[in-house]
């Protein structure tokens, strides 16, 4: 008689899954934190401005669109949102389905139109209980995507360290807009550095390494100033100082923040493009905005998966809350004239590293971009590329630390395979396209497991003492498609003569699939010589199939 055994496996993993619990540390609290707040958001603020400005010019939409974007991000969905730490923003992933909308409708105004609708039908996503969808993405691969996006920051913002790249920061993907991709981009870089970005990319660089030593970080002083702050702060003194005593060093203006300069509110106002909702007849309209919803949502649901992983406070974000907040944001960027709006993992690291620790840095960071467009613009057209190229690095690489990949290595190749390949697929493709890859590879093994033999059958103890020649199986409450695999090869393996009592009754729901299954082995069951009693498990006829 075969051993039937209990091994449960479910669906998907927890992100903290496989990981040693650490005690957390105690929550900050909203404005307790704001020494910490105020220079986290200024970073943040720092990181986001080219990211806005760049991830416009990729998507084809108006310069601004992208601040707008970043500003209804940082002031309204910081405060929708239930998440502490995450950023919200435009972000590059969504760049070439905003390109292709515009193509679609005709004009930016009539995306924003879509846009507005996608909001609309975040929200209903959310009331809808749609953010369950989170906790079925396995941990190795959510690590994975962050692993990944830490070696793309560093080959992305190569070119930028040396100064040989105008494109600011917004193309993500492999294959690049330019005609270059990650590596071709790089090798250009090289025949094309400029010396003084270069100077200026070291020392940014060098002064956040020498920040984040204990020795330094031990200071009162050194926790209240991000080592960002002062590095970025540094590069603009720096390349100052080149203008009046080395010209031939200076960084090239094209190599400089370049942000519209605003000089009044009626102007910014002039300045923004509005929607088109005549753009409402059309029902190309709704499948754009249908689009950008769901692509939206699932970027937004892996992004504050992954911040909070990278929490050290280990807060959970809600996430029906999230795509709520996120469809409010939508909704408000599509009627004020900005891209559509995620949670972006980019910014969302680099609050983390710069020290923020509530949604204070993230509204501080918008109010900023607020600030920016209208009084700061001539004072930011001073910072270099190369500055900010260096701030990127180091959170890229602190995403990619050579100990996460020993870590998953200890796991067992069940979690470092789809680890490496999410990797190696986000990074040759793009974030959303690695990102499945990683999930089918992660559900493979899920299924794998739930394949083994008896892994949901349970023998009833109780019957042993009765008749130990009689083999009670009893199924669970609940079963799924899922267990059909397991619940097949248990039955096959049961040798011929047996005497089997195949129980349902405590079950609640038996999916089809299984009901199929079952109704084959009780037709074949005689032939087998086996004397079969099912309790609570209602006939299927196989005939119409």
């Amino acid at each position: 008689m075969p051993e039937i055994v209990s091994s449960p496996a479910s669906t998907g993993t927890p992100i903290a899954s496989g990981a040693k619990p650490e005690a957390p540390l105690s929550k900050p609290s909203l404005f307790g934190s704001i020494g910490q707040d105020a220079p986290a958001g200024l970073v943040v603020f720092l990181v986001a401005l080219p990211l806005c400005l760049g991830i416009s010019l990729a998507s084809g939409a108006p310069l601004l669109a992208g601040v707008v974007a970043g500003i209804v991000g940082g002031v309204l969905v910081s405060w929708l949102s239930g998440s502490a730490v995450s950023v919200t923003g435009p972000a590059a992933g969504l760049t070439t389905i905003v390109l292709s909308a515009i193509s679609t409708l005709g004009s930016w105004p009539a995306v924003l139109t879509a846009t507005a609708i996608a909001g609309v039908f975040q929200i209903i996503m959310g009331l809808g209980r749609g953010g369950i969808i989170a906790l079925y993405f396995p941990a190795a691969v959510i690590r994975g995507m962050l692993a990944a996006i830490g070696i793309i920051l560093i080959l992305k913002q190569i070119p930028h360290f040396l100064g040989a790249d105008t494109d600011y920061f917004e193309d993500m993907n492999f294959s690049q807009i330019d005609g270059y991709n990650s590596f071709s981009a790089i090798m250009a870089a090289l025949k094309g550095l400029s010396l003084g970005s270069v100077i200026v990319g070291f020392v940014a660089l060098g002064l956040m390494l020498l920040w984040d030593r204990p020795a330094i970080r031990r200071q009162p002083w050194a926790r209240l100033v991000p080592g960002a702050l002062v590095a970025v702060l540094a590069a603009v003194a720096i390349n100052q100082l080149f203008k009046v005593v080395v010209p031939g060093l200076q960084v090239r203006p094209e190599h400089l923040v370049t942000l519209p300069v605003v000089s009044s509110l009626q102007q910014l106002i002039g300045e923004i493009a509005f929607p088109d909702f005549s753009a409402l007849r059309r029902p190309a309209t709704y499948g754009v905005a249908l689009t950008i919803a769901l692509v939206a949502s699932l970027e937004t649901l892996l992004s504050v998966e992954a911040v909070d992983n990278l929490d050290p406070h280990k807060r959970h974000t809600p996430t029906n809350r999230e795509l709520m907040a996120q469809g409010g944001g939508n909704l408000v960027s599509g009627l004020l004239g900005g891209l559509p709006v995620t949670a972006v993992i980019v910014r969302s690291s680099a609050n983390i590293s710069a020290g923020g620790q509530t949604r204070m840095s993230s509204f501080i960071h918008g109010l900023l971009l607020l600030v920016s467009l209208l009084f700061l613009g001539s004072v930011l057209n001073l910072i270099p590329l190369s500055a900010l190229a260096a701030v990127l690095l180091l959170v890229g690489y602190k995403l990619t630390k050579p100990a996460l990949y020993r870590k998953q290595w200890q796991l067992g190749r069940e979690q470092f395979i789809p680890f490496i390949i999410t990797i190696v697929a986000v990074l040759f493709t793009d974030l959303l396209k690695g990102v499945t890859i990683g999930l089918v590879l992660g559900f493979f093994f899920i299924l794998r497991d739930n394949s083994k033999a008896g892994s949901y059958l349970r023998q009833d103890p109780a019957d042993d003492k009765v008749d130990p020649d009689l083999l009670h199986l009893r199924l669970p409450e609940h079963v799924s498609f899922l267990n059909k695999a397991s619940i097949v090869t248990t039955l096959e393996q049961l040798p011929e003569g047996s005497r089997v009592i195949l129980d349902g009754t405590r079950s609640h729901v038996i999916d089809n699939d299984v009901l199929e299954a079952l109704e084959a082995f009780r037709q074949a069951a005689p032939a087998r010589g086996i004397d079969l009693e099912m309790r609570g498990i209602r006939q299927v006829d196989l005939a119409v199939h």
